[in-house]
């Protein structure tokens, strides 16, 4: 019988720490052949867009993929997972909360293997609902002690530096301009769904690491081609994945100033053959697609745990 998990029981059994670490282990895994992640396919139809991704964890014993649709109202968003040795379905997990919380993670592990040690101050794009995991992602893996933060509404940002703040217990504070955040940030978030980008790449200062993480669509830039210039290494979370829909680097491509020769995954970091910095003044740069991997890590993790709290419904499925 396959395991029923709502959005309540996900939020109750997930937490940033065990994001962090199953999303680790993934690409470390992946480096090792025994995680495999196949790209997102899209199917649109005039009002509705039918994404899918799929991915396998070997390690957990775990197939699975994301199924979500995104509408003019929003996304709906699903997971199942599958045993590898049966082909059982073994778990059906509403996927919302495990969806920021994964994405959050990929740009935690980034910022552990690619960020200044000493990293205390995080400039942070965008104040939506993917913002929040980020925060507390990079917060886990760096001894941050500033955010500072910009959105368009004054309002959205002055109530997300007060949630940060009482939330994380570090010093939050709303920003008039992008370009104040960018010039102080040790680690830059961009999380943003902008069409151009959100700052210039001549206001970072040295040393800086990024994680861009707003746009996995070839419509969508949050940053210009002097980021990728000024970058002394470049990583993502898929080549494959790239190749399809990041903007920025297709641009840049097109434009001959990018080649995917100087762009590394993020596994090669995470196993060791990529040594991301080299120098406290080199500029990183990750930018983060979202991948199925990340969400079947999370999720088989969700399912152990659910196991051993005995939450969940169980439903008799594909008997």
């Amino acid at each position: 019988m396959a395991l029923l998990l709502t959005e309540a029981d996900v939020e109750r059994l997930l937490t940033m720490e065990l994001a962090l670490e199953a999303v680790e282990e993934a690409f470390r895994e992946q480096a090792e052949g025994r995680a495999i992640n196949e790209p997102r396919r899209r199917l649109r139809v005039p009002r509705v867009t039918l994404h899918v991704m799929s991915a396998a964890v070997l390690v957990r014993g775990v197939l699975g993929l994301k199924a979500y649709t995104s509408f003019s109202g929003g996304a709906r968003f699903l997971v199942l997972l599958y045993d590898a040795e049966t082909g059982a379905l073994v778990a059906v997990m509403e996927a919302n909360t495990l969806g920021q919380m994964r994405t959050g993670a990929a740009s935690g592990v980034a910022t552990r293997y690619m960020a200044r040690p000493e990293a205390r101050t995080l400039g942070i794009l965008g104040t939506g609902w993917q913002a929040r995991s980020q925060v507390a992602a990079i917060c886990a893996v760096r001894p941050i002690q500033r955010v500072l933060a910009y959105s368009r509404t004054p309002e959205r940002r002055e109530a997300f530096c007060r949630e940060m703040a009482a939330k994380l217990g570090v010093e939050a504070v709303p920003a008039q301009r992008p370009e104040e955040v960018v010039v102080e940030a040790d680690v830059l978030v961009t999380a943003t769904t902008a069409h151009e980008p959100v700052f210039e790449g001549r206001h970072l200062p040295e040393g800086v690491h990024i994680n861009a993480i707003g746009g996995n669509s070839l419509l969508r830039r949050e940053f210009d081609d002097e980021v990728i210039r000024r970058a002394r290494t470049i990583v993502v979370d898929s080549k494959d994945q790239a190749r399809i829909e990041c903007g920025e680097f297709l641009h840049a491509i097109e434009r001959g100033r990018l080649t995917w020769e100087a762009v590394h995954e993020l596994k090669d970091v995470v196993a060791g053959r990529l040594q991301a910095r080299t120098h406290p003044s080199d500029i990183t740069l990750f930018k983060s697609l979202g991948l199925a991997l990340e969400d079947v890590a999370v999720a088989v993790r969700v399912l152990e745990r659910a196991r051993q709290e005995g939450l969940g419904q169980r439903v008799r499925l594909l008997e």
